[in-house]
């Protein structure tokens, strides 16, 4: 089971986007509040703004609510693991947009905007792909003994999401002058807030409005065949929302002159680098010793938790939860997501932060175990015939996953203020993206790998009626179970391929925290010069700027 802050976790908070990014809004934020005695917020007159950086943030989170649900609908329709796993890569985009960031921030028509040359652009795309996706997109997922066109998906997908980050970055951007400097902290909160939304409606709300069952039990007085909406008029709406709503910001909507830009500039400690420098600085920060080290444990330490994070929500539609319910379990555990980061950094505001994300490990492992064994047991606790999920399943299910959000936010927030520690405060935005970015690649690539091996872990026998062909019958090709069906036999699984990867998981996370948590002591204990980038480097690009 999956939530938007588990799906996109690290891009929900403050991260950095070469001068379009939160955390250099919230050092801006920090360095005119010493400047000017700590200014108090006043939105009068920035009411308006903070709307449309709110609706922005929410068109940003309908296609990622979208991508999660299309594995939903998938399963439905028999898709395998392996595809599952293929479709997964239309998550990337959000954790790879460092690669591009810089383009965004360095590359723009002055007379039409910084920021609106990339974002109206972006949204209009977005708005034209749905319209056009609408037509076909069943006809893609398959059913009805057609074949799902996952790689079509993945995509399609994958582009929209494309599309969504590069918004991202512009809209981070343009809230640094949108907003009156005493304000800039409401940005953040439009991010979060309006991402979650935004993501509720495109996965949450449509799951619910999009099942029969749902729509006749909740909603409806005489009972359908379908429910309220489908995913082609969902698609096409949101495509015209798009549409319609990018041009009223493209006409109506001006944006700060540059030279507020270059004002802005002033209150940041980082000069405003072009595509050359940033990607320059970038490379400085890579060959570090402590960042590569850094690198190989965020990128390493997530496949502990891959099983349970990336296949128990697919598992538990096969057991017979009826995908709607298992989306609405989201909204209970919504709460907990906005009051745990704030518990959470009570406890990770020390000298070291990492020391409450190594106690967190061992919990999240033990919890995550339980969750598996949850699933292992759902259809001896359910009646799939029927799809009646009894009330205390709910509550077991539910009450298990809050429990192992709370350590896996023990570890989002302990990471989250190490590299706020750590960071170069010179190229603060540049640091905090790039490990952002590890952080998101450190979960998004255990899972594709995941879901992947579900199916070749998984061991099946041909059950045949005459005893004799059922020996000289596999069901280990897709050939080889096509004619099992086909001569009267059926694929009967053995051993399910997602048990043992929660056990290799398991074992993997124990030798990982032998390996690994030493090496964590060890970059936590390194002084703060050692992460620092390169001075000389940075003085030689200060330089160049001021001759410019």
């Amino acid at each position: 089971m999956t939530t938007l802050r588990h799906k996109k976790q690290e891009t929900l908070v403050i991260e950095g986007d070469f001068g379009g990014d939160k955390e250099k809004l919230l050092r801006r934020k920090s360095s005119t509040a010493s400047s000017e005695h700590h200014e108090a917020t006043d939105i009068r007159g920035d009411r308006g703004n903070i709307a449309i950086l709110f609706f922005l943030y929410l068109l940003q989170g309908i296609p990622l609510g979208l991508t999660s649900a299309i594995p939903m609908l998938l399963q439905n329709r028999g898709a395998s693991y392996s595809q599952q796993a293929e479709f997964s890569f239309a998550y990337w985009p959000f954790s790879l947009k460092l690669l591009w960031a810089p383009i965004v921030d360095s590359l723009y028509w002055s007379k039409f905007g910084r920021r609106k040359s990339w974002m109206i652009p972006s949204q209009y795309l977005i708005g034209i792909c749905m319209c056009i996706i609408s037509i076909s997109v069943n006809d893609w997922l398959g059913g009805d003994g057609r074949v799902p066109s996952v790689p079509f998906l993945t995509t399609v997908f994958f582009g929209l999401n494309f599309l969504a980050a590069t918004q991202d970055i512009a809209v981070d951007g343009w809230a640094l002058t949108m907003l009156k400097r005493c304000n800039v902290g409401y940005a953040s909160t439009c991010n979060s807030v309006g991402q979650t939304a935004g993501y509720f409606l495109g996965y949450v709300a449509f799951i619910a409005l999009e099942s029969k069952d749902f729509c006749n039990s909740y909603i409806r007085s005489v009972p359908k065949d379908e429910g309220l909406v489908t995913l082609p008029d969902f698609l096409w709406m949101w495509g015209l929302i798009f549409l319609v709503t990018t041009t009223l910001v493209a006409l109506f909507k001006k944006e700060t002159e540059e030279s507020s830009i270059q004002d802005e500039a002033r209150f940041t400690d980082n000069p405003d680098l072009d595509i050359k420098d940033s990607y320059k600085v970038l490379f400085n920060i890579i060959k570090m010793k402590p960042i590569l080290i850094l690198s190989a444990i965020l990128l390493t330490v997530r496949v502990t938790f891959a099983a349970c994070d990336a296949v128990t929500s697919l598992k538990l539609i096969d057991a017979g939860v009826p995908k709607e319910k298992l989306a609405l379990l989201v909204v209970p555990l919504v709460p907990l997501q906005i009051i745990l980061p704030l518990v959470v950094s009570r406890y990770t505001n020390g000298p070291k932060p990492m020391d409450v994300y190594t106690k967190a490990i061992p919990y999240r492992m033990v919890f995550s175990t339980i969750i598996v064994v949850i699933t292992y047991f759902t259809p001896r606790m359910i009646d799939a015939g029927s799809g009646h999920v009894p009330f205390y399943y709910y509550v077991l299910l539910v009450g298990s996953y809050a429990i192992y959000q709370v350590f896996l936010y023990c570890m989002f927030v302990a990471s989250m203020a190490f590299f706020a520690k750590v960071s170069d405060p010179a190229v603060g935005g540049t640091y905090m993206t790039l490990l952002n970015t590890l952080c998101n690649l450190g979960g998004n690539w255990p899972n594709t790998v995941v879901l992947w091996m579900v199916d070749a872990l998984s061991w099946k026998e041909c059950l045949h009626p005459d005893k004799a062909q059922e020996k000289e019958l596999n069901c280990y090709t897709t050939v080889q179970r096509e004619q099992c069906v086909a001569s009267g036999g059926e694929c009967s699984l053995v051993v399910d391929g997602y048990y043992v990867e929660t056990v290799i998981c398991i074992i993997y996370g124990i030798l990982w925290l032998y390996i690994g948590r030493p090496w964590i002591k060890y970059l936590q204990d390194l002084p703060v010069k050692a992460w620092c980038v390169v001075k000389s480097s940075q003085k030689k690009i200060k330089k160049a700027h001021k001759s410019r």
